[in-house]
């Protein structure tokens, strides 16, 4: 199958180009510059220059290909709000194009879509008043393609996706605690974070790609929820500096943005997934992940 992969040198996303070429798939990369180009050749890859923000060469790629992975996004904290139009705009250029193809489109969501505080599984839809309300209407646009003649799915990825190279929430909290002298938590730190490591996260979009259900949502979630105390505790050990619980009215000082996502409670199973796509984690835990010199050596 030749792939239409977005967002292929990024974290999560040349570890998808990596898996599929692995499994005997082409793919056709999304590069900006002569650099991305040079990395996805160099993995095997061929490069289509074009830009999250110009949807005419996503369609132009998604045409020439026999399926579409969309991982790009532009995580622009200060400017979430536009970074999602684009997004919309992106997965409706690729939707246009495949429409009554019948092709897999398989796109990136967040299990902070959903409803924090308690268990959620793939069957729980997108909420607008979650933490990840940004990506809600991407969701719901992939999803809906499913009526419009595309095998669109979509994966949830937690909010700690974790492994070599990885400059998330958890390379963020690390900062935070060499600038503040502290590894803090909130509360009891028993609020919970879905984990998963980039190489499995990577298989379920291949997974998801050659046998995943139309208007399905998928969970890249190989640990159901690791507490954010003990998170705190090992990069307070790591860095040699206290772990304190902050209460509520400390957080925002504290963490600033981050804040917010740290504070979240999200217990989220991949049994569905697991069962349907016959998806198994083998990777590394978060905790296990992290408590190597790696994350650290910054």
């Amino acid at each position: 199958m030749r792939v239409f992969v977005t967002g292929a040198t990024g974290f999560v996303g040349s570890a998808v180009v990596e898996d599929l070429i692995q499994a005997g798939h082409q793919v056709l990369a999304l590069v900006r510059g002569d650099e991305a180009a040079a990395k996805v050749a160099l993995a095997g890859a061929e490069a289509h220059r074009g830009d999250l923000s110009a949807p005419d060469t996503l369609a132009a790629a998604a045409l020439a290909c026999d399926g579409v992975i969309h991982t790009a996004f532009i995580h622009d904290f200060s400017n979430m709000a536009e970074s999602a139009r684009t997004d919309l705009a992106a997965i409706e250029a690729i939707g246009a194009a495949l429409a009554s193809s019948g092709k897999p489109f398989v796109v990136t969501s967040a299990i902070g879509v959903l409803p924090a505080g308690r268990p959620v599984s793939e069957n729980d839809a997108a909420t607008p008043g979650s933490a990840g309300a940004h990506r809600v209407p991407s969701e719901q646009a992939a999803l809906a393609l499913a009526g419009r003649g595309v095998r669109a799915t979509v994966v949830r990825l937690p909010p700690s996706v974790h492994g070599d190279g990885d400059h998330g929430f958890v390379p963020a909290l690390i900062g935070v605690a060499r600038k503040q002298g502290v590894s803090a938590y909130i509360g009891d730190g028993m609020n919970r974070w879905p984990a998963v490591h980039r190489r499995d996260a990577a298989r379920l979009y291949r997974l998801a790609l050659e046998g995943g259900v139309a208007g399905t949502a998928y969970h890249g979630v190989a640990e159901d929820g690791v507490a954010t105390r003990h998170i705190a505790e090992v990069i307070g050990r790591r860095l040699n500096l206290p772990v304190v619980g902050l209460a509520d009215e400390q957080v925002a000082g504290h963490f600033g943005w981050l804040g917010r996502f740290f504070g979240s409670d999200w217990l989220a199973s991949s049994a569905l997934t697991r069962q349907g796509l016959g998806w198994r984690p083998v990777h590394p835990g978060l905790l296990e992940d992290l408590d190597r010199a790696a994350y650290f050596s910054g």
